[in-house]
């Protein structure tokens, strides 16, 4: 792959606002000063989806040994646990996401405390009206590029309600700036971890992961899915060596990626040798991808952004403009 490659099949030059993503995340979470105060809560509700979603899943994964529930709400209906106690945050980056107002509309039926994110449109008109929280973000390029610009103010506001440590997310930011060395699009060799992962999918990829990197995969099931076009599988490594290993017993065009983390739960990395080993004996082809040392925050965020730009990378080698989203205009016209 060239550089005139991504120029001339990435028509809206996606590349280069992954290759600015550190820059992006840093300047957006230092931009903030404002935080949202209000009293404490043991519920935080995220609604979202797609682009705006995977925020939720990031946070959940966060936060999922601390002393707080956070559910993550991908839909129209909010849950009976949802009360006039929980914190019910409304994520759309464009705006105007259906299914999100209408869980903001339940969550203020509700009396549930509330804080809104968007970029404009609906979601912030009907905040308006409502007198309900809202804070305004900057849409770049697209929902899922502006992942970074809406993840980090959005940890800064709420950084008094939820138990994330400023050293982890200043480390994750830092560590972002160091993966951007190897998989940016100045470093288009046989070392851009991104690029090799890209090259490595062919047919179905399958993405393994542990229970704590669930927001990576989905993440990566969703680029894949919007940028590259193709189709993808993800399943939890434990649940899957209960049923999903046995498609292994034939033959597929589908390709296994492991997503592994430096310090694995002992059981979780007994397991991940098991199905190599398992791969190994069937000559079965497979992938790892190993986290960076250190918090789940820095594992998270730079596992995403590694496995993003393979999924742009994928896009450009099979010759497919990864912006355009074709499917989801069509079914959001219809709505």
């Amino acid at each position: 792959m060239k550089l005139e490659d991504l120029d001339k099949i990435d028509s809206s030059g996606m590349y280069r606002f992954y290759d600015d993503w550190p820059k992006i995340a840093r300047e957006s979470y230092d931009s903030v000063d404002n935080k949202l105060i209000i009293e404490k809560t043991n519920h935080i509700a995220f609604c979202g989806m797609g682009g705006s979603g995977a925020i939720g899943d990031f946070i959940a994964s966060i936060l999922s040994k601390k002393n707080i529930h956070v559910s993550v709400i991908k839909g129209y209906t909010l849950p009976k646990i949802v009360d006039k106690n929980t914190l019910v945050v409304a994520i759309s980056v464009s705006g105007n996401t259906e299914e999100t107002l209408v869980a903001l509309k339940q969550a203020l039926a509700l009396n549930c405390k509330i804080v809104a994110f968007s970029s404009g449109g609906k979601i912030e008109e009907f905040c308006d009206e409502k007198k309900i929280t809202f804070h305004k973000l900057k849409l770049i390029h697209s929902p899922r590029v502006s992942f970074v610009n809406f993840l980090f103010p959005i940890l800064k506001i709420l950084e008094e309600i939820l138990p994330i440590e400023k050293s982890e997310v200043n480390n994750g930011l830092s560590e972002l700036k160091k993966t951007k060395k190897n998989i940016c699009s100045q470093n288009l060799t046989d070392t851009n971890q991104s690029l090799s992962l890209a090259s490595f999918i062919h047919g179905i990829p399958l993405i393994y992961y542990p229970y704590g990197f669930e927001a990576a995969a989905i993440r990566f099931k969703n680029s894949l899915q919007e940028n590259a076009k193709i189709h993808v599988i993800s399943e939890d490594l434990i649940e899957a060596c209960h049923n999903g290993i046995v498609v292994w017993e034939k033959r597929s065009s589908v390709r296994p990626i492991l997503i592994r983390g430096t310090d694995d739960h002992i059981k979780t990395k007994e397991r991940w040798e098991l199905l190599k080993k398992f791969f190994d004996e069937r000559d079965i082809e497979f992938k790892e991808i190993v986290s960076k040392n250190g918090d789940i925050f820095t594992k998270l965020i730079n596992l995403i952004y590694t496995l993003d730009f393979a999924s742009l990378y994928k896009a450009i080698q099979l010759g497919i403009d990864p912006t355009p989203v074709k499917s989801i205009d069509y079914m959001k016209k219809l709505l």
